[in-house]
């Protein structure tokens, strides 16, 4: 199989399982006091992810597994079917299930603005012999549970970054190319790049650290423009608190395939899923 889409799926779980420790911490002064060691993997502090050990995956990582797996077993993607897997798999998950979820468990197409829908589209790179098959299964995806013109542009926006980004690493260069033709994100582009060299933290919190795309997308652009490794990246990601696994498994996927990075190989062996996760991906 292509070994950069799979180090985008790779990097984009080992994102979210690196990120748990401090997910959904907001408060300034909590987020610089907590157990963990940010260099490490660590057991989630967030009450919203209780009972999570260093390893596992916050709600949007094991989601991203669902598809996966859904994926493995059909080798295509249909949006009735796939709901139909999914929601099977939502009646008995034991992990949080947000709003967008909930909603779209009673019946499929929320229209939630949530922007961690984006960064779980990486695993239909694996179907997708053309953009315009990547694209349409991405829309597809999306609205099953995030059925918003929100998040539809911004998914297409980052999966048109995610397709562009495998022939080219000029990440600058593309988001440039790309705000051109989704002018809905121009501000936010813009505010990014005006502050790409400006502390992360404080940025970050500026823009916006809660979950929706208004506020989060400008975070993500950010992150992209840094020139940094991936591991000094994805520190810089989680010390900002708030839903850094939205903003971070979009930064993941997309430099995983764009640069081929070799993952920190502690983060990537300490997911608890890793064998079951490199056994889907074999079968592609």
């Amino acid at each position: 199989m292509n070994s950069a889409i799979q180090n985008s799926i790779l990097s984009s779980l080992v994102c979210d399982t690196y990120v748990l420790g401090s997910h959904w911490v907001y408060d300034e002064k909590e987020l610089q006091k907590l157990p963990i060691d940010w260099n490490s993997l660590n057991t989630a502090q967030s009450l919203w992810h209780k009972g999570k050990k260093a390893g596992d995956f916050t709600h949007y990582g094991d989601q991203t597994l669902f598809l996966l797996e859904y994926l493995k077993q059909n080798k295509s993607f249909n949006k009735e079917s796939s709901y139909n897997f999914w929601k099977e798999k939502m009646s008995t998950y034991d992990g949080y299930i947000d709003g967008s979820s909930r909603e779209s468990m009673q019946s499929m197409g929320a229209s939630s603005e949530d922007l961690s829908i984006c960064g779980r589209i990486a695993p239909l790179l694996l179907i997708s012999s053309s953009k315009e098959e990547f694209l349409k299964s991405v829309a597809a995806f999306v609205s099953v549970t995030h059925n918003s013109q929100l998040a539809l542009h911004a998914s297409a926006f980052f999966a048109e970054l995610l397709w562009m980004s495998q022939e080219s690493s000029d990440l600058a260069s593309l988001i440039k190319q790309l705000q051109a033709k989704y002018k809905i994100f121009a501000k936010w582009i813009d505010e990014a790049v005006e502050k790409k060299d400006a502390d992360s933290f404080v940025t970050i919190r500026e823009f916006g650290p809660a979950c929706g795309i208004n506020g989060g997308f400008a975070g993500v652009i950010y992150l992209l423009l840094q020139k940094k490794s991936f591991q000094e990246i994805m520190i810089l990601n989680a010390k900002a608190g708030g839903d850094s696994s939205a903003r971070g498994m979009i930064v993941a996927m997309i430099l995983g395939v764009s640069k081929n990075i070799e993952l920190p190989k502690k983060w990537l062996k300490g997911i608890n899923k890793l064998q079951k996760i490199n056994a889907l991906l074999e079968l592609f």
